[in-house]
């Protein structure tokens, strides 16, 4: 499906179809396509098979990328459909693994504010915060989501602000405050026969619509090329001409970090690394009918592996192991403030 192609013109169960066979074509990328396959269905209103692609995912011999996030999605799915015994210990399977990564909390969290568990949903979002929001370091952007619903959570429960709430109030960019924004009076004012409330709502929903937009419009990462050290050296012994572009691994690990902090103190969002493989560069090379050694195959080579869901989030979470492979945490390795110039 293009990224500009309206909601309302998608045959999402024929664009399940279509991701479920491209799965079968790049089995490496199948957790990534499956998951997309799973949300069509949902959105098509056929949530048995969305379920039957989750477990898929879960029954797979393979190790998965992110097990919490697919059965985070699993427990929200069922839950839609009358299962809310097995979702609700699906959740609490969830919460008790203690993902590094803020999607399955988001999504475990949401689907209890949903169904008008508010206690649980605060106390999720609250653990998240305390897990992932490192102290006195600017929340990454992929955390936000965190703080901005446990802002709306605490709001609906008429909690007084405290400091994370502080802290997503000054990340809110738009120009309809977050307290705006999640004021439990505001689905009142839909009912109302006065047109000067109902103009202020519709400018408030146009804020939130902004808002939610702005990160649909990020669906995959800007991706920089990585290269493990032994597909580095399998890389130029076969294609000596991109020597050029990598003339040492370290010097290749340093350009990677150099460039992420560049874009990142640009303003650049949702930032993120992809590995490459020289069989699927080779396969990719063939694809394009562009030989292997045009370099400027390569930046083309990462954008598509970052379609493909391939990116990992960039800079990673606080004591996240280094994105280079060391072994060493982020933090110990190209986190360090002179990493880049090393």
């Amino acid at each position: 499906m293009r990224p500009d192609t309206p909601a309302e013109n998608v045959d999402h169960t024929a664009e399940a179809a279509r991701l479920e066979r491209t799965a079968g074509l790049y089995p490496e990328d199948a957790e990534a396509l499956l998951l997309r396959a799973a949300a069509h269905l949902e959105l098509a209103g056929e949530r048995p098979a969305a379920t039957a692609l989750y477990d898929r995912l879960l029954s797979s011999p393979g190790a998965l990328e992110n097990p919490s996030l697919v059965r985070a999605l699993k427990a929200s799915n069922l839950w839609e459909y009358g299962h809310e015994a097995e979702a609700r210990a699906i959740i609490d399977g969830v919460r008790a693994a203690s993902p590094r990564d803020p999607a399955p909390w988001i999504i475990v969290a949401e689907s209890l504010e949903a169904h008008d568990e508010l206690e649980a949903a605060h106390e999720t979002f609250t653990e998240a915060a305390r897990l992932l929001l490192p102290a006195g370091q600017e929340p990454p952007y992929a955390t936000h989501p965190v703080l901005y619903g446990r802002h709306r959570v605490r709001r609906m429960l008429g909690l007084p602000h405290d400091d994370w709430d502080t802290r997503a109030d000054t990340l809110h960019s738009m120009p309809v405050t977050l307290d705006e924004l999640h004021d439990p009076k505001r689905v009142w004012s839909l009912g109302s026969d006065n047109p000067a409330e109902l103009a202020a709502e519709i400018s408030r929903l146009r804020a939130e619509l902004g808002a939610y937009r702005e990160a649909l419009s990020r669906p995959f990462p800007v991706a920089m090329l990585h290269w493990p050290a032994e597909e580095l050296t399998e890389l130029l012994t076969a294609y000596p001409a991109l020597a050029a572009e990598y003339p040492s691994y370290e010097e290749h690990l340093t350009s990677i970090e150099e460039a992420l902090r560049e874009l990142e103190s640009s303003g650049t969002r949702n930032l993120g690394i992809v590995r490459g493989t020289v069989p699927s560069y080779e396969a990719f090379a063939a694809s394009e009918n562009t030989p292997p050694e045009d370099p400027s195959l390569l930046p083309q080579y990462a954008t598509t592996l970052g379609a493909r869901g391939r990116a990992v989030s960039w800079p990673p979470e606080r004591g996240a192991a280094c994105w280079c492979g060391s072994g060493a945490t982020y933090g110990e390795c190209h986190g360090k403030p002179d990493s880049a110039t090393r």
